[in-house]
């Protein structure tokens, strides 16, 4: 079964391309999407509509990809994979610096909450 944390930090920068703009949360030193950057397209969302695009764009690779990777991995799962706003901020919540990956926190999050085994 392929190893989900290594694939989801590998697939993280190529999900999301978008163009900085001044003031946004540095990446992680190895280039993958940090809680910071997470945390600033879920405070900005509800007001900003690019924000918001970039959100959804990011959550709805996030999930798909872990999706994909489930059905390649014939792991099973007791319930649907779900990935909404709010349990991204709570999966991120964990993180032990704001400078931390994002995507492997929130996939965990994920096959935890589905209940998939591993």
């Amino acid at each position: 079964m392929p190893d989900f944390r290594s694939i989801a930090v590998a697939l993280a920068p190529s999900i999301l391309v978008v163009a900085a703009p001044a003031g946004a949360e540095p990446s992680t030193q190895a280039g993958a999407i940090s809680v910071a950057q997470v945390t600033q397209m879920l405070d900005q969302a509800p007001g900003n509509r690019m924000a918001q695009q970039v959100l959804t764009a990011y959550l709805a690779g996030v999930g798909e990809a872990a999706g994909v990777l489930l059905d390649l991995g014939d792991a099973p799962c007791r319930r649907p994979l779900t990935l909404s706003a709010e349990e991204a901020r709570h999966a991120i919540g964990a993180a032990p610096t704001r400078t931390f990956a994002a995507t492997p926190l929130i996939v965990s999050d994920m096959l935890a909450r589905a209940g998939c085994r591993r």
